[in-house]
């Protein structure tokens, strides 16, 4: 393997990232050069990638929780792999892993709803020795002396060591052994008041009971859920100390699962005592032989000081890197040795990109891609979403309360009455635009109707609380709430507020809305909220029906001839310049890169066009790694072709082709063929052309239809 100076590498990281490629689940999409990014430790060659082990930190939102998350469901789906998940945050007292962990079939184990007993038969006696000796060093680290431990050994043996309290007696009022029991007595006292936090202090109820219900170890995932305790407690190291020792001697051992993997969120509570750093950094040591994978969550490595908790930062192969602010992203770009281009993107990602480090050289940018299922069970946004939905909602109303005072004012000035329109449709309906069948209720009736009467402070009143009402039941974005834009657009028209009728369509437009409601007139795409009575036809007269004069035609014949010659000439130069000026938009808008987003015989797929540094080629990818359904992948364009066929969980290779283009700025069209899951290899495939932009469109081919974009 070649290394390079740091120079040379951030240079050489972008096509070190574009060529490498790693076996496993998909977790998204390379923002480097659009490729699929996937990845399973356990499954890549430990020449390569000697540890699994992996460390996430980003700040609030940068989105690390949510693909460590839909990581854990991918492997435990794909790969049967088993999950351990120390989790310490979330929302409405239960912890974020909640969810998933359900879903999953798992178990979510609430600190403070079950108590342990360490000195249970059921941990053989070594492992008991170690639990208590990581409980006493949670509270008082300086307890464990020498003697201590002795003391300790000895009273571990007493007939009354069955429960953490018998044990207390059993070092405050020891047996005789070879040393004396003054001794005894003496260097027990230490342990034995640190013990006591756990049997009459802050601490009981957590180790004091007299039975020890382990958890089953053939679970796909456990969430110990310490959300509910205060995150400066004892018990956290404590609780920790006790999973820790769980884990290495009885779920590991127990275990039949192809890989483990255990999660610490918020890491940097467990790792800064020293109690569980130790047993956190013999984990990651031992990882390798175990069959485990440790992967740490935390904002910062700042969270950790500068001693010996940061230091097992370094015991990891596997680092992706949210968003952070400068300075940190440098500190972390020296610690892990990331080169100077990546530490700069730091600061700039968004949610849900981060940069990628897998092994010695493999650096990348990388977009994390969910599905629906996915984002519903790593959503803990909730709080946050409701509180900017009430803020919408609040916004609205005074916008609609402002524009009601100016309306008022507009009609007071001018005193000028609204044109009432008289409705003489039979059976009195007053609407006269279509509304979707799912928002048509009274209270757009009430409103429209009272602004044709006239009343327009209560029209602008009915509407605005109507769209409160269904932005707070449906959300700001959903087509009962734009409905009530149409709505006011109409009643501002009744009373005499054109320009306001305007701004509000213009909203709609601006949102990208696909309503069914919108009337089209024509070929022009543009919606007509609005379609009034239109005008009879005339009623032909008696002079219409006498046939016409002759008249002398050919001085007109020649006239418009001439004209038309003309009008040809200056419509070709006219046709010449929009010709330029297209030519001159489509440089200006140019990507260079293209993007599809496809759903072809039940399967989503992603076709990503890129262009070349020197524009004469373009290079075209079919891929469908989140879809299980895919079973055959094609794509034809000009006279090269390239298909795969599902192996396994996997495809070995995306199709891939690469087209010579003469225009740089021309369209390329593409042929798609994909196979579901009733695909067979003697049949023929679903299909559709789709034409792909330089500008970053991609459209339907035969229809026209712009399509959804990848990017």
């Amino acid at each position: 393997m070649i290394r390079l100076p740091s120079t040379h590498a951030a240079i050489t990281a972008p096509l070190v990232a574009s060529n490498a490629r790693f076996p496993g689940i998909p977790i998204g999409r390379s923002l480097l050069d659009g490729r699929p990014f996937h990845l399973s430790p356990a499954l890549t060659d430990d020449r390569f990638l000697p540890s699994t082990n992996c460390l996430a930190l980003g700040g609030l939102g940068s989105g690390k929780s949510t693909t460590a998350k839909t990581r854990g469901n991918r492997e435990i789906l794909h790969h049967d792999h088993q999950y351990v998940v120390i989790d310490s945050f979330g929302e409405d007292s239960s912890g974020e892993w909640a969810p998933l962990t359900r879903s999953r079939g798992g178990r979510v184990i609430r600190a403070g709803d079950f108590t342990l007993n360490p000195c249970s038969d059921l941990f053989p006696s070594e492992v008991r020795e170690e639990l208590i000796r990581s409980l006493i060093a949670a509270v008082e680290p300086g307890a464990l002396t020498h003697q201590a431990t002795h003391a300790l050994q000895h009273a571990l043996n007493h007939p009354k060591a069955t429960s953490l309290n018998g044990l207390v007696d059993a070092l405050v009022v020891p047996q005789a052994g070879r040393w004396p029991i003054a001794k005894l007595t003496e260097w027990g006292e230490g342990a034995a008041i640190a013990l006591s936090r756990y049997t009459e202090g802050s601490l009981r109820g957590l180790f004091d009971g007299q039975d020890a219900s382990l958890p089953e170890a053939d679970l796909p995932i456990i969430s110990f859920d310490f959300s509910h305790l205060d995150r400066n407690s004892p018990a956290i190291p404590s609780l920790m100390a006790a999973i820790s020792c769980w884990a290495e001697h009885v779920w590991l051992r127990q275990s039949t699962a192809p890989h483990r993997h255990l999660v610490l969120e918020e890491a940097w509570q467990i790792l800064l005592s020293p109690a569980t750093s130790d047993l956190i950094q013999r984990l990651l040591k031992n990882s390798r032989k175990t069959g485990l994978s440790v992967e740490a969550v935390m904002h910062t490595l700042s969270d950790l000081g500068a001693g010996k908790a940061q230091d097992l930062a370094r015991l990891v192969e596997i680092a992706h890197i949210g968003r952070l602010g400068p300075e940190e992203a440098s500190i972390v770009g020296a610690l892990l040795g990331l080169p100077a281009w990546a530490v700069d993107r730091i600061p700039t990602l968004e949610p849900g990109q981060a940069v990628w480090k897998v092994g010695p050289d493999y650096v990348d940018i990388v977009q994390t891609i969910l599905t629906d299922e996915e984002a519903a069970l790593t959503d803990t946004s909730s709080r946050r979403r409701k509180a900017q939905q009430a803020h919408a909602v609040d916004q609205a109303t005074a916008a609609t309360a402002t524009e009601l005072d100016e309306n008022s004012n507009d009609v007071q000035n001018e005193d000028l009455a609204a044109p009432v329109e008289q409705d003489t449709r039979e059976g009195g309906d007053y609407w006269d635009w279509d509304m979707p069948v799912n928002v048509i209720d009274t209270r757009h009736r009430d409103a429209v109707l009272a602004a044709r009467e006239g009343r327009c402070s209560e029209a602008a009143q009915l509407a605005a609380l109507g769209e409160r009402e269904d932005i707070t039941a449906h959300g700001i974005n959903s087509d009962q709430a734009v409905s009530w834009l149409a709505t006011r657009a109409r009643v501002a028209e009744l009373c005499g507020s054109p320009d306001q009728a305007v701004r509000l369509r213009a909203t709609v437009a601006r949102m990208g809305k696909d309503v069914e409601w919108f009337d089209q007139s024509g070929e022009s795409t543009s919606p007509e909220w609005y379609r009034g009575p239109q005008p009879e036809p005339p009623t032909p007269t008696a002079d219409d029906t006498l046939p016409p004069a002759r008249r002398r035609t050919w001085p007109y014949i020649a006239a418009i001839a001439a004209l038309a010659i003309a009008a040809g000439v200056v419509w070709q130069n006219g046709s010449d310049e929009n010709s330029r000026e297209e030519r001159q938009e489509r440089a200006a808008a140019y990507k260079g890169r293209s993007g599809a987003a496809l759903d072809i015989d039940g399967v989503n797929a992603d076709l990503v066009a890129r262009w070349t540094k020197d524009r004469t080629r373009v290079i075209l990818v079919l891929s469908s790694y989140f879809d299980q359904d895919a079973r055959y992948l094609r794509i034809d364009a000009s006279d090269k072709s390239a298909s795969t066929t599902r192996e396994n969980d996997y495809f070995p290779k995306d199709p891939e082709i690469a087209v010579p283009v003469k225009d740089p700025l021309a369209d390329v069209t593409v042929r798609v063929a994909i196979g579901g899951k009733n695909w067979k290899e003697d049949s023929r495939a679903a299909s559709r052309t789709i034409r792909l932009s330089p500008t970053g469109t991609a459209f339907d081919a035969e229809t026209g239809k712009q399509l959804p974009s990848d990017l």
